[in-house]
């Protein structure tokens, strides 16, 4: 059994950075302490490490292609996510 304070731990807020096209770029609140930037799509989802540099994290359903187009975006907007 578990109480009350066991569903707020699992809870997160989203807030979202931007839109470019079909992809929303966000961050949650009270997750990991390193820095990143979560991306959404209707097919699938990415996470990519903002620092020491830009780099994939972890992926489902993005093609390679996208992905690079993606860490681009990424690179170029990472002095403003952060």
């Amino acid at each position: 059994m578990f109480g009350i304070s066991d569903c707020f731990k699992k809870i997160t807020m989203s807030s979202t950075l931007f839109i470019y096209k079909k992809y929303r770029f966000f961050f949650n609140s009270r997750e990991e302490q390193r820095k990143h930037v979560h991306i959404a799509t209707s097919e699938g989802t990415a996470k990519f490490w903002l620092e020491p540099i830009v780099s994939l994290a972890d992926y489902y359903n993005i093609s390679t292609k996208e992905l690079n187009i993606l860490m681009k975006i990424v690179e170029e907007k990472q002095n403003e996510i952060i």
